[in-house]
């Protein structure tokens, strides 16, 4: 085991290397093929993804500022400089003191943008690389501030602790945060490296006079903080992560985490496109599905007679699948709980009033994945309020490779919190309670109360009353929603980036430039900056 972990890593290494290489050479010929550029340029920023290797979301955004150049649109790259005192991906959880590894991150942009020349005045495609400068007086204002406090605070009318904290809980894989000072020092450091951000934005906007602005994510405050100053200019700001397809993109006007989608009203499925989809459902049902490079599932098990003959004992099954830290924290999550962890609580009393009910609480297969292991988990949740003590409760933990699917179809209703197994249940037939915002509830797919109380009394009618009637417009918009994230808003670019050896990383293929002028994907992308356009792939 020891020996093939320094293989994978020397392998990764020599992979890394050549295919920066290839990087930079391909970087340095679309400056020599760039053409005179015309009109305001368009500025791209992505300081929260990757760091000494490419990212998918890298690949996407490199890719995309070519095909710009290429055709005589001026981009203007924001680039870090060791501009951070603390930046998200380079935090360590377990020493907050750690340095940062901004030698081998500045090295990995000075690649992906070989040959732009710095801080050029006029129409010209450049590269403006930003460093660090503390403020006294905000390092003033913050020495003594408890995390609460640090996360609600404002400077100069910029909300620089809410901006600050989804990074912050995402890189700790914890909601509820310890009013410690370790965490202290983090979101201090955070606000401080925001902050400058935001003043070297604000400067770097004032020189390009840009006409829209693309960012990773949105989510992490650097992007945030950047996206938050070009929106108060009135600026387009275009936000993009990876899509639910492999090796694909999707882009938006809005909060790309969020994922907005206008799917017009007389939208149908046809014949075509149902078969399309349900190929699609096969294949996840039996685990054979990535998700950002991530394979979940190499085999999927069935519900085992042991299973089957507990489950008998009771009148019906309910599942309640949970979700993982880092996606229940995004500030659009939580409507209607605080957090995941409340609603848990909720059901948990109502749990312990219905002992004729199996309820069977399924934690993420992500919670454990090795580099992103959540530290506040379900399991942890589950072990402190003891509850399977409680005879009526089983529970999945996220290495147990159980059908989701047969457990569905097992079930009276399925409870979630904002995962897309309520989606996939709802295009089963299946009532589906939801408790957090997810992507699919900006339609009516669902059953979702807006209110504490109303989800409790929901459960509650849910487990008593004979059968559940289920709005017929729920399974047609969970088909629609899902059609539309898989084969419209997922911009391949498998032509042009493959998996590297850790498959949450890519190399850059070998292609003709015109090749990538030429694609659909680009041209979708290109429209959506340049003219407006709904970054969808055309039918």
């Amino acid at each position: 085991m020891f020996t093939e972990f320094f293989t994978q890593r020397i392998k990764r290494g020599l992979v890394r290397r050549l295919n920066n290489i290839k990087v930079a050479s391909a970087a340095r010929e679309v400056a020599r093929k760039e053409p005179q550029p015309s009109g305001a340029p368009v500025v791209f920023f992505k300081a929260s993804t990757g760091i000494d290797d490419l990212s998918w979301n890298s690949g996407f955004h490199l890719l995309t500022t070519w095909a710009l150049r290429l055709q005589g649109v001026p981009v203007a790259y924001f680039a870090c400089n060791a501009g951070m005192s603390k930046c998200v991906l380079g935090t360590s959880r377990d020493d907050p003191h750690k340095g940062m590894p901004c030698k081998s991150c500045v090295m990995q942009s000075k690649t992906l943008y070989a040959g732009v020349p710095l801080k050029v005045t006029g129409q010209r495609s450049q590269v403006n690389w930003f460093d660090f400068e503390r403020d006294p007086e905000l390092i003033s204002r913050i020495a003594s501030l408890s995390v609460p406090e640090l996360s609600a605070f404002h400077f100069q009318d910029i909300p620089l602790g809410p901006l600050c904290l989804p990074g912050l809980r995402w890189i700790l894989r914890i909601h509820h945060l310890e009013d410690d000072e370790d965490t202290r020092y983090l979101l201090r450091e955070y606000i401080l490296s925001a902050w400058n951000v935001a003043r070297k934005f604000a400067d770097f906007l004032d020189q390009t006079q840009p006409r829209a602005v693309v960012v990773f994510n949105g989510q992490f405050f650097p992007e945030a903080t950047a996206r938050h100053i070009a929106q108060k200019r009135g600026l387009r700001v275009i936000t993009h992560e990876v899509g639910l397809e492999p090796a694909t993109a999707y882009f938006t006007e809005g909060e790309a985490t969020a994922y907005p989608i206008h799917i017009p009203d007389d939208f149908e499925l046809n014949d075509a496109q149902n078969a399309k989809l349900d190929a699609y459902l096969s294949k996840r049902s039996k685990g054979d599905f990535t998700m950002a490079g991530i394979k979940f599932w190499a085999d999927m098990k069935g519900l085992d007679e042991a299973f089957l003959k507990k489950a008998a004992e009771f009148k019906q099954i309910v599942p309640i699948f949970t979700n993982v830290i880092f996606d229940t924290s995004q500030p659009h999550a939580n409507t209607v709980f605080e957090d995941m962890f409340e609603w848990l609580d909720v059901t948990l009393e109502v749990i312990k009033e219905h002992p004729e009910t199996l309820f069977i609480i399924r934690a993420h297969p992500d919670e454990l994945r090795v580099r992103k292991a959540s530290r506040e988990t379900v399991g942890g949740w589950v072990e402190a309020r003891s509850v399977t003590d409680l005879p009526n409760v089983v529970y999945v933990p996220p290495n147990e490779t159980l059908s989701s699917y047969e457990l569905i179809l097992k079930s009276k209703f399925v409870m979630v919190y904002n995962s897309t197994i309520g989606l996939e249940a709802s295009i089963m037939g299946m009532p589906v309670l939801c408790a957090g915002k997810a992507r699919f509830t900006q339609y009516p797919t669902v059953f979702f109360p807006q209110t504490v109380d109303e989800v409790k009394n929901k459960i509650k009618e849910f487990l008593t009353v004979g059968k559940i009637e289920v709005p017929a417009e729920f399974q047609r918009n969970a088909r629609r929603f899902l059609y539309y994230q898989l084969y419209r808003t997922s911009l391949p670019f498998g032509d042009f980036l493959e998996p590297s050896v850790r498959k949450t990383q890519t190399t850059l293929k070998t292609f003709p430039l015109d090749d990538l002028i030429k694609s659909e994907t680009i041209q979708v992308i290109e429209e959506g900056i340049l003219e407006n356009g709904d970054f969808l792939l055309k039918e």
